[in-house]
């Protein structure tokens, strides 16, 4: 099987704002919401490597700060991070998320509060910090979820329940399985958004580039109506394969900073949950991933959706930090270890074997960065043929293995 690859280019159609902070800015300033003066406001951040998060939490930092406020910043992720303070302070400062960098307390704790909502089948926390704060406003990116399809996925709603409920609240809602995500969450969340804890989520869809398209600051009234008219523009912004039939993906590297599964299920059709049907497409034969990113702080979940990995990304690996992570969630399958390859190069001829008789010059074999970022991208010929009128070539065919064996810089 050639071992040589070209570097495309596949273009989407794509909305970007042009300035970020005077959008969140306008945003802001718009949407009505007032911060009383002298109010202790927690902002809640999760877990994703959003592009422009940063620069949107400096903007609703100097917005609390003009209505008299004082703003702290709490870790809103479930149990990510290993499930421990000082792992959830770690994720938000691989993320650029740290007191130094937004000059306001990064208040990391496991304590929460337990507090009565009627009508509901399982109990309600919060982070001890927020409840007892005099506001909470959350922020995150609105997109597909990785275990299930609904009206509410990703995005304010679930983080208001199980990212602001820590680790208790994760497991309280994962016991019920998809279920629990797709039922129980939408309406615990209906029902602590009429408690008045939450002021406002500033909510962000990102395109296929990885860049934000846009921006919706929603009072608590407005996000249960407005998040899935955002989940389904998220949906069509969504990347993808440039073909659905695959012989052989191979992935530089999965993190929880790229995906909540480290790998997205939307783009490589494998969710891996029991009793929920797997995708129809893209039809991927084997997988191969090489390495972990540094954020992920060895939570390697995820890693079951791949066939092959590399030593190197073994290595890397938190067992403990994974295990919590993925006992919680209560799908196994996505902890498993695949087979581990010497490196990978060694990793590509497993696959290849295991794809079965591939003939020359006809296997489809694509190599990405992530399953975040999918505009540039190495292909063999196969696909190239395949797709040559969306398809710009960037580049020659080429080894993608280094002298070690391991791949070449992307």
């Amino acid at each position: 099987m050639t071992r040589k690859l070209i570097k495309v280019r596949q273009e989407f159609e794509t909305e970007r704002l042009p300035d970020v902070g005077t959008a969140v800015d306008e945003e802001l300033q718009q949407s009505g919401i007032k911060i009383e003066h002298g109010a202790r406001i927690a902002i809640a951040v999760g877990s994703r490597g959003i592009t422009d998060l940063g620069l949107a939490i400096k903007r609703v930092i100097e917005f609390v700060r003009r209505g008299g406020g004082s703003p702290f910043i709490v870790p809103a992720m479930g149990s990510h991070g290993g499930a421990t303070a000082e792992g959830q302070r770690e994720v938000l400062a691989s993320l650029g998320i740290s007191e130094e960098r937004m000059g306001i307390p990064v208040l990391s704790s496991m304590d929460v509060v337990e507090f009565s909502l009627g009508g509901l089948k399982q109990r309600v926390f919060m982070d001890r910090h927020a409840y007892e704060a005099d506001g909470v406003i959350l922020i995150n990116r609105i997109k597909p979820h990785t275990d299930f399809h609904g009206q509410y996925e990703s995005g304010l709603v679930k983080m208001c329940v199980i990212g602001l409920g820590k680790h208790k609240q994760a497991l309280e809602i994962h016991r019920c399985g998809v279920e629990g995500l797709k039922e129980l969450t939408p309406a615990t969340a209906q029902q602590i958004f009429s408690t008045g804890k939450i002021v406002m989520g500033l909510a962000i869809v990102e395109n296929a580039r990885d860049e934000t398209a846009l921006v919706r600051a929603l009072g608590p009234d407005d996000i249960m109506r407005e998040e899935p008219g955002l989940l389904e523009y998220a949906r069509r912004s969504m990347p993808c394969l440039p073909i659905e039939e695959i012989d052989i993906l191979i992935i530089d590297r999965q993190g929880k900073d790229i995906s909540g599964t480290g790998i997205d299920p939307n783009i490589t059709g494998r969710i891996k949950i029991r009793g929920q049907e797997e995708p129809e497409k893209p039809r991927i034969k084997e997988i191969v991933v090489t390495d972990l990113t540094p954020a992920s702080h060895g939570n390697a979940v995820g890693v079951g959706f791949a066939d092959v990995i590399t030593r190197r990304f073994f290595e890397k690996i938190d067992l403990a930090a994974m295990y919590e992570n993925v006992v919680t969630s209560t799908f196994l399958e996505r902890a498993k270890i695949p087979m581990i390859a010497d490196n990978a190069r060694h990793a590509l001829e497993i696959a290849s074997r295991a794809a079965g008789s591939l003939q020359p010059r006809e296997e489809r074999i694509i190599r990405i960065r992530d399953t975040l970022h999918l505009e540039e991208m190495y292909v063999s010929g196969a696909v190239l043929r395949e797709c040559q009128e969306k398809l710009e070539v960037i580049g020659n065919f080429q080894t993608i293995f280094d002298d070690e064996g391991e791949l070449r810089e992307f």
